[in-house]
């Protein structure tokens, strides 16, 4: 009941400082991100021709091993990749402190992905994300999402 909560309280927060054509995915990890286990977001695009920014939302605990975060990105329509990144995040600090807000163990952290990015066309797309760390198995992830915004004038 907690983690629905905790979940609630942050979409609230985001809906309340967001413009109201952002689109916002979160997936549960539930603590245990297999690299066999790719998280797939699929959205629409209608306005092709305002750029937007796509932010990843990355909720971790305690037991995560690992200060930082590594991520295969792919941004596909019509099952065709239009873009493929690898990406490092940084989750803490060089004492180990998590750079995330949040309460409790756990914490939120938002990373830019692409900024001013334009698609082709409107549609469908596809953002699908690996976990590219030394471990099959990432214990310590709690949720994942993503946040494709407008720009604002």
């Amino acid at each position: 009941m907690l983690r629905i909560l905790a979940v609630f309280i942050v979409l609230l927060s985001f809906s309340s400082c967001q413009n109201g054509d952002d689109t916002i995915l979160v997936k549960d990890i539930n603590s245990h991100w297999d690299k066999k286990n790719v998280q797939n977001f699929d959205f629409s695009i209608n306005d092709f021709q305002n750029q937007k920014n796509i932010i990843f939302i990355v909720r971790n605990n305690n037991d995560y091993p690992y200060s930082n975060l590594r991520l295969i990105a792919t941004i596909e329509r019509d099952k065709k990749v239009i873009a493929k990144d690898t990406l490092n995040y940084v989750l803490a600090k060089p004492n180990g402190e998590w750079i995330g807000t949040g309460f409790g163990d756990t914490k939120e952290t938002l990373f830019q992905y692409k900024i001013d990015y334009k698609f082709p066309e409107n549609g469908k797309y596809s953002i699908k994300i690996n976990q590219a760390m030394r471990r099959n198995v990432l214990p310590g992830i709690e949720d994942l999402g993503i946040k494709i915004g407008n720009i604002k004038p």
